[in-house]
């Protein structure tokens, strides 16, 4: 069968062409490219030996793989970590007046071969990579220290590096060239660990307000504020991402426009019978927020997703009961106002949908015979056995889903909670359901965009 259209492929989720992938590596955006790079086994369906495998995107939706970036040599496996564009050739590691990329990523086996951060440069705009010959730039420190994370900070006029350390524990560091590094300060984040990403980000869409984001592999967070030495949290560890499949989260560097653009491993999926393995998760857009109980991180997926847009099928105040399959939509209370006929397998789509539930106990979703439940007395939605925590606003609850065939990503109240699960749905089951719970629900609105496939018929 034609690679990208098999039976279980996600169409509009990143997966390899073919073999095991893991980890979202080496973000970076340069000369209108998006790299991805990605813990990546070439030779097999399973995890190891690691690899970084890499693919580039105009537009973060259609994606194209090319060969491996990194390999494993004499310091071990080629584990995670990050890339900058090092804008003003700090390493002096770039040719012609021109910025070079430089990857920072974790090798060794953290036996025999201890566990170092060592870097690679690109000065092709990420077609071909070079090994730096004085690797590592930062040697062994404790236990499997691992995945660094770098980012320039405009205050201090310095690189900083967010490392794993051990435990719930990590490290920052500082350098002016990239090449030679310096501990800063220690943190932990207690309940998470690994893949720490370390951001800047204006709150409330000030530019003047400026606050640091660190977070690790479980999409745990804190925010606060950095000096160019510690990083001071003025929140606790925050979980806004409630789902099974969703694992060391990452966002690009150098993104245009100013966007933070996240993505994630949907850890643990099944694809049986597939010549892939694993998948990426939906690539979202992080915005700060002042909430009463501090700033707070939303989550929604970026506006290009609206290209795959194919049909709409859009309906608003049904009461009781509503159904959309292939053929009709329609409410029990008017059986016969049945929706024009659609040609649309629920398989992929984009929904949007608001319901009012102040006279019911709350309502069940089914997609794809997939069963989520909103609980009024709870105010939590449940799906594959989490539970995400969503206030209610005015009686009423805000859903945005995305459903691919393997998966399904619910982000509430315009994203200040998010719910990544991977699925293996019925192949023939193709309706969406709404039923209330004790009670009359009212769907404000539902609009049900049908999306095309990302990858190319080739």
């Amino acid at each position: 069968m034609t690679h990208y259209q098999e039976t279980l492929r996600p169409q509009f989720h990143f997966t390899a062409r073919r073999n095991w992938l893991n980890d979202p590596n080496g973000l970076v955006w340069h000369q209108g490219q998006y790299h991805l790079f990605f813990q990546y086994n070439p030779k097999g369906n399973n995890w190891g030996p690691n690899y970084w495998g890499h693919a580039v995107s105009t537009d973060l939706i259609h994606w194209h793989q090319l060969d491996e970036a990194l390999e494993p040599d004499d310091y071990g496996w080629i584990w995670s970590g990050s890339a900058v564009v090092d804008r003003h050739n700090t390493s002096g590691l770039g040719k012609e007046g021109k910025p070079p990329l430089i990857a920072f990523y974790t090798t060794g086996n953290g036996k025999e071969n201890l566990c170092v951060q060592s870097i690679a440069f690109s000065n092709d705009a990420g077609k071909t990579w070079t090994k730096y010959a004085g690797n590592p730039v930062l040697g062994h420190i404790a236990a499997q220290n691992r995945d660094p994370k770098v980012v320039w900070d405009e205050n201090s006029s310095q690189w900083v590096m967010a490392l794993y350390l051990e435990k719930t524990r990590f490290a920052l560091f500082g350098s002016s060239d990239l090449l030679h590094w310096q501990e800063l300060s220690r943190l932990e984040q207690y309940g998470d660990a690994e893949c720490p990403d370390f951001f800047p980000m204006p709150l409330d869409g000030d530019s003047q307000q400026i606050k640091w984001v660190f977070s690790a592999a479980n999409g745990k967070y804190q925010v606060g504020n950095f000096d160019g030495c510690k990083f001071i949290p003025e929140t606790p560890v925050i979980s806004n991402e409630f789902g099974r499949n969703f694992y060391a989260p990452q966002t690009w560097s150098n993104s245009p426009d100013g966007r933070r653009v996240q993505i994630a491993w949907m850890a643990n999926g099944t694809y049986p019978g597939m010549p892939f393995n694993q998948q990426m998760s939906f690539p979202c857009e992080l915005t700060l927020h002042s909430t009463p109980s501090g700033p707070r991180l939303h989550r929604m997926p970026v506006k290009e997703v609206e290209s795959l847009r194919n049909k709409t099928y859009s309906f608003q105040d049904k009461e009781a009961t509503v159904h959309f399959s292939d053929t009709c939509f329609y409410n029990p209370l008017n059986p016969n106002a049945l929706a024009e006929n659609s040609d649309m397998p629920c398989e992929t789509a984009d929904i949007e949908m608001e319901i009012d539930i102040s006279q019911a106990k709350g309502f069940d979703l089914l997609l794809r015979r997939i069963p989520i439940r909103y609980q009024k007395e709870s105010q939590e939605l449940l799906c594959q056995c989490c539970a995400m925590e969503l206030p209610l606003r005015n009686g009423r609850v805000t859903l945005r889903i995305l459903l691919d065939k393997t998966s399904i990503e619910i982000y509430g109240n315009d994203g200040e909670a998010s719910m990544s699960s991977c699925i293996l749905p019925h192949p023939e089951a193709h309706d969406i359901v709404i039923t209330p719970l004790g009670g009359k629900i009212l769907v404000i609105s539902l609009k049900i965009h049908k999306l095309n496939s990302a990858w190319c018929k080739t």
